[in-house]
């Protein structure tokens, strides 16, 4: 029941047109980001750059797959699969699988049209770790601001734009440890550490996204 109604929230979020906004900004980032191939060196900066970059979009993805269904037909759906913990895991399901497409959309255009080399394998697999990780940072963020959280539009637009901010300011500090790190991703991709220091850094990524999604499930069954 949960994978069907994850599938028809995903069916409606594009059904809506709403999917073509994430669609547009996505295309548009990569389009600068990509517009000419880096020379070869170059690949893990250009991958971890991407992967940072598309996390706010991943955000506005999964924020509005969330506002897509009518807060009656929410209930409804809570009803129709047994319980509202079903329905919230529904829409963090349908959120994810979203943003993951996104961030394979983001990765396939750094791979081909970004670098000018094939990266090695282990680096390949920091990458794709790396993208796993900003499609789950764009879940949380996108849940954090969703309308069940904040209701009002222009605050939900503004705490999305400044989670994101604050992230990059604290990630870029001492205090990176304190929230999902993307530019100590960025520096440790420059420095060539990326695979060496990515255990560290995915865990303290890991840890804040699990901990935002708790975050919001408490506040949904609270509600």
């Amino acid at each position: 029941m949960i994978i069907a109604l994850a599938a028809f929230r995903v069916a409606a979020y594009i059904r809506s047109h709403r999917v073509y906004q994430a669609v547009l900004l996505a295309l548009s980032m990569l389009a600068i980001l990509h517009g000419s191939r880096a020379p070869r060196g170059e690949e893990a900066s250009v991958l971890t750059d991407g992967a940072v970059l598309i996390i706010p979009i991943l955000a506005w993805a999964a924020r509005s797959l969330l506002d897509t269904e009518p807060d009656r037909q929410r209930e409804m759906s809570a009803v129709a699969v047994g319980g509202r913990g079903r329905e919230l895991a529904a829409g963090l399901v349908a959120a994810f699988a979203t943003c993951a497409v996104f961030a394979g959309i983001g990765l396939a255009a750094a791979l081909l049209l970004g670098v000018s080399g094939t990266p090695e394998p282990r680096l390949l697999t920091a990458a794709l770790t790396v993208y796993a990780l900003a499609a789950l940072a764009g879940t949380a963020l996108g849940a954090l601001t969703s309308r069940a959280i904040l209701p009002s539009p222009a605050l939900s637009i503004m705490s999305l734009v400044l989670g994101f901010l604050l992230m990059l300011l604290l990630s870029a500090s001492p205090l990176y440890w304190l929230t999902v790190p993307v530019v100590r991703w960025m520096r440790a991709a420059n420095d060539g550490d990326l695979v060496a220091r990515l255990p560290e850094l995915g865990a303290v990524s890991l840890a804040w996204c699990l901990i935002a999604l708790a975050f919001y499930v408490w506040r949904r069954l609270r509600g």
